[in-house]
């Protein structure tokens, strides 16, 4: 039995000490240029720098997105950002370009190169050909079922990795090819500046009748037709694991930290159920569903594992998440202070007297009313209004650094 590696993205250095703090095998981050998440806060080379030394002491990988599909005026700029990234040395690099995975293969050989979805990776002589280019893995095209998948596995070297995503929001476009963005605002989502029009509303006007919009489906006023429910395999771990599926992979780099340790806890826990006995796994189901419920949503699929997805995996009457708990911060280095009393640096607005949670890396979630609130000089405050402001903050109940700060909606 193989044994998956969790893949967990990484907005920021503060994400992925989370993501690392929370189980992650390896996670996944983007520089400031040649991925396709533009809009992300990326990191700086001194923030990758940084990373990749946190998650290489902890034992844990770092990939480095530089999925463009890029144009001639690129290419000198990605060969001098990749002598950098030689320098910092990651793990691998995620390519979609051949191009561009010429010029990584060129300049910094002893770093792996992993082919991003972006180049729809649906078949096993395509795997083959990236192998004999001397990639050490590929990341599945969206559309593929579990029987693809286990199908590509026996027919590939036993060597080349095989990358799949089995959470997050799913791109209405074959595996991320999108046009609809660069049409409607000139931001190219092949270029990393994706404005995501398929969470939009629309509506049908016919030609000869300028200004009346026809319904669809019951939405008087027009309806989310492109909006895809998210993918969520927390159910399916055997599955995925028999397909023979060497990295679980969570989508989600413009995600905030609470989402990231909710993700990574929940599914860190699955697989290691699983693998020590499957009949804990089964026993467990409901705390999975639960857990996973716990961070931003759009309602649940199984996308294309067991077949192609129909009308009820698209959400027609809205384009909002679901949100059971605000992020309102990490515990900062400086806890177990005194008294209960620990730095944090706010997310989002709190105040003395709510009760909130402590969650912690080993599935436990604590709560804590919060006692008191102190600004960087020590002066008393009744809320925390201002986003990321130092504070100190007194709990009742035990905290350590990187545990997450979160507060109930419902």
């Amino acid at each position: 039995m193989r044994h998956p590696e969790l893949l967990i993205p990484a907005s920021s250095l503060e994400v992925l000490k989370t993501a690392v703090t929370f189980g992650a095998d390896a996670v996944y981050i983007g520089g400031d240029a040649y991925g396709l998440r533009a809009k992300a806060k990326n990191f700086s080379m001194a923030d990758m720098a940084e990373g990749i030394s946190f998650a290489h002491t902890r034992g844990v990988k770092v990939y480095v997105t530089a999925n463009i599909l890029a144009h001639n005026g690129d290419l000198k700029g990605i060969e001098a950002y990749f002598y950098e990234l030689k320098e910092l040395h990651p793990d691998a690099l995620i390519i979609a370009d051949p191009g561009v995975f010429m010029i990584a293969k060129r300049v910094c050989p002893e770093i792996d190169r992993h082919i991003s979805t972006q180049a729809n990776n649906t078949n096993y002589e395509t795997c083959r050909f990236w192998w004999e280019l001397g990639a050490k893995r590929i990341v599945t095209a969206r559309e593929l079922s579990i029987a693809e998948i286990t199908e590509l596995r026996t027919n590939i070297p036993s060597g080349m990795e095989i990358e799949t995503f089995v959470h997050g929001a799913m791109c209405i476009s074959y595996s991320g090819r999108c046009l609809l963005s660069n049409y409607f605002t000139g931001r190219d989502a092949n270029q990393g500046a994706c404005t995501h029009p398929c969470r939009w509303k629309y509506a049908v006007m016919e030609e000869t009748r300028p200004g009346e919009y026809l319904p669809i489906e019951e939405n008087e006023r027009g309806t989310y037709i492109f909006n895809s429910k998210d993918l969520c395999m927390i159910e399916h771990i055997p599955d995925l694991i028999s397909a023979g599926i060497d990295s679980f992979k969570i989508e989600g780099r413009m995600k905030t930290a609470l989402y990231v340790a909710t993700v990574a806890r929940t599914y860190r826990k699955a697989i290691d159920d699983y693998q020590t006995d499957p009949a804990v796994y089964e026993r467990n189901l409901p705390w999975y569903r639960e857990q996973i419920s716990n961070c931003t949503y759009r309602q649940f699929t199984t996308g294309f594992f067991y077949g192609k997805p129909n009308h009820e995996s698209q959400i027609y009457d809205s384009n909002t998440y679901i949100k059971e708990y605000t992020y309102l911060g990490m515990v900062g280095e400086s806890s177990g202070a005194e008294d209960g009393w620990y730095a944090t640096e706010q997310r989002n607005k709190f105040s003395v007297g709510e009760m909130i949670e402590v969650m912690k890396p080993d599935g436990r979630n604590l709560e804590t009313p919060m006692l008191e609130i102190r600004d960087e000089s020590g002066r008393p405050m009744e809320s925390a209004p201002h986003p990321q402001q130092k504070l100190m903050v007194r709990l009742s109940c035990e905290a350590e650094e990187f545990d997450i700060l979160r507060r109930a909606e419902i």
